[in-house]
């Protein structure tokens, strides 16, 4: 009998016109792992997590997650699967008219239908576990710092105790310091949470830092996959000419001459 995954994605193909982006994209995800997606830019990464989400459907393949199909799903279905999803964008994706804690309560209020008065004290206590205090919640999130906004974004990813997590590059656009920070409360967060994980990033610190796996994400497919340890010798050469950040190998970046 065979275990089900927490998410299991099988062949996923998907292409924007003639650009093919996603090609026999395959990898399951044990509950309790944290998975980081690596690639450079344009790879599929976000399209990738998209696809997982039910926000974009695959033209083959197949999504799973507790075993129940996303792609193909009726609309309640996959919105059902969303609730045990929780989500930091890559901008942080803050709402401006919100404030701090509003934002934090928002999947709370709008998502399940939590009163207010119910919702504030869990946007509270989460913002208290990301290191932020009551005087914060009440401020607007033009008010608050890059590191400080990232921090409301986990924060409001956490409200709701979600079964899942999802990160889009997390420490994109901060400091080193701040960026070690973030990866710190992510670590804590997914392990306090007992969550599964998934994060796409090409910071190979913060790779390091919130992987239990990786895989890497090469023209459309996933080109080595395995434990965090291993990354340092993974035996590819892809693999190998990322982590190093070297501009010879068999990645091959496009460059437009002057």
């Amino acid at each position: 009998m065979s275990t089900i995954q927490k998410i299991r994605v099988q062949d996923v193909h998907k292409s924007f016109g003639k650009k093919r982006v996603l090609n026999g994209v395959t990898f399951d995800v044990p509950a309790g792992e944290s998975l980081v997606i690596i690639g450079g830019s344009g790879t599929g990464k976000s399209v990738t997590l998209k696809c997982i989400l039910g926000l974009m459907k695959p033209e083959q393949g197949t999504i799973e997650i507790d075993g129940e199909a996303m792609t193909g799903a009726p609309k309640a279905q996959r919105a059902a699967l969303r609730r045990k999803i929780g989500m930091l964008f890559q901008g942080g994706a803050l709402f401006d008219s919100l404030t701090v804690w509003e934002n934090v309560a928002f999947a709370l209020t709008e998502g399940r239908g939590k009163a207010r008065a119910e919702a504030k004290p869990v946007a509270l206590e989460k913002l208290a576990m990301v290191g932020l205090d009551e005087q914060v919640a009440a401020l607007y999130p033009s008010e608050l710092s890059g590191g400080m906004q990232k921090r409301v974004a986990l924060a409001r990813a956490i409200a709701a105790s979600p079964d899942i997590l999802f990160f889009d590059e997390p420490t994109t656009g901060l400091d080193p310091i701040m960026a070690d920070v973030i990866n710190d409360l992510i670590a804590a967060s997914v392990k306090r949470l007992g969550a599964t994980a998934v994060s796409i990033t090409h910071d190979m610190a913060s790779a390091r830092k919130i992987a239990t796996n990786i895989a890497m994400l090469h023209e459309g497919r996933i080109v080595w996959h395995g434990p965090v340890g291993d990354i340092d010798h993974s035996g590819n050469e892809y693999v190998d000419q990322f982590v190093h950040g070297r501009a010879e190998g068999p990645i091959k970046m496009q460059v437009r001459a002057l």
